[in-house]
């Protein structure tokens, strides 16, 4: 599936509501899968600044770092990911976060 008419709607979208953190999110994600990871980058940062206990962001930011190659941000948003699985208790995603800092420690 082409991502761009995805991007292009909430790109859309937040122009009408540019503090919705949700838009943000999702934009952030489409760009994500779209191997735009600054852009990506940016989207899920503000999105994250609006709800700081989002587990999901963090770990997309984790992953966005670690793909480029930033192992400290990695490290610093799975730590963050991780403290908010185990607050939310979110098993899978603590298993697969503790998993993702094993490979960036090893």
């Amino acid at each position: 599936m082409n991502p761009d008419p995805l991007i292009a709607k909430y790109q859309d979208l937040l122009k009408q509501r540019p503090n919705d953190e949700l838009l943000h999110f999702s934009l952030g994600k489409a760009l994500y899968d779209a191997g735009r990871l600054p852009e990506a980058e940016e989207n899920l940062k503000a999105a994250l600044k609006a709800k700081p206990d989002w587990m999901v962001v963090a770990m997309l930011l984790a992953k966005i770092a670690q793909r480029q190659n930033d192992k400290a941000g990695a490290r610093a948003f799975y730590e963050k990911a991780l403290e908010l699985a185990i607050a939310q208790e979110h098993e899978g995603p603590e298993d697969e976060i503790r998993t993702a800092l094993t490979h960036l420690n090893g």
